[in-house]
């Protein structure tokens, strides 16, 4: 079984949705649980043409020209790297009116990704590279404190076209998605029902066992099969 069963829906103890009234009177304490606190976050999604990146490969070796297949991102967390937070001044606050506590948040953001290919002697193969994406952005920063929030990056990327160029160059065509965020480790107060109820895994090879044991033993014969039965005899 897992979480999203029909048996483990009905267990108010497993995570799910909140149908009602009813189902927030089994909260039973407050629970200060260590998360990372989002104060703030934006998203941007963007196409770069004519991204130039030499991988280095895995195995080999493999023989030039290269056949691109395909690419994509091997991680869902980005790379910060020239982070800079500049608050924003009285005298910039005409240009953003109701900014107060905002900074102009700049950093480089690396995506690292995985590059497939096939080379001249039908051998496939795998480079990892990285791509860089400035970003210059306005966003909510809180006040300093003793714990410090941070900047950090989910992303995702994947090609929409790819050219060999030489060596193990390649020119990518990306679709990337980048979710910039303000964060700071802290204890929160939630309200809790308890413990998660944690159902038994449910194993594939035994859910297969139960379809060939309820086969039934012999062949069924041809009257079996047609329904068909002997006349009564007087």
């Amino acid at each position: 079984m897992s979480f999203y069963t029909a048996a483990s829906r009905e267990n108010r103890n497993c995570p799910g949705l909140v149908a009602g009234g009813q189902d927030t009177l089994g909260i039973r304490e407050r629970v200060c649980v260590q998360v990372k606190k989002v104060y703030d976050a934006c998203l941007q999604q963007l196409v770069l043409e004519d991204e130039k990146v030499v991988i280095c490969p895995t195995g080999g070796p493999f023989t030039r020209p290269l056949n691109f297949i395909e690419c994509r991102n091997v991680k869902s967390r980005g790379v910060i790297k020239n982070l800079r937070v500049d608050r924003i001044r009285d005298r910039d606050k005409k240009h953003h009116k109701g900014r107060d506590h905002f900074a102009r948040v700049r950093a480089d953001v690396e995506i690292p990704i995985a590059v497939d290919f096939v080379d001249a002697n039908g051998v496939r193969g795998t480079g990892t590279a990285t791509i860089i994406v400035p970003k210059d952005v306005v966003m909510f920063v809180p006040d300093d404190s003793i714990i410090p929030f941070e900047v950090e990056a989910t992303v995702g990327a994947t090609c929409a076209d790819g050219r060999f160029l030489n060596d193990f160059r390649f020119k990518l065509d990306l679709c990337v998605t980048i979710i910039l965020k303000v964060i700071a480790e802290v204890e929160l107060l939630i309200p809790a029902f308890g413990f998660c109820f944690i159902p038994p895994c449910e194993e594939f090879a035994e859910a297969i066992c139960t379809e060939f044991f309820g086969l039934p033993l012999f062949p069924p014969q041809l009257e079996d099969i047609r329904g068909i039965r002997e006349p009564e005899r007087d």
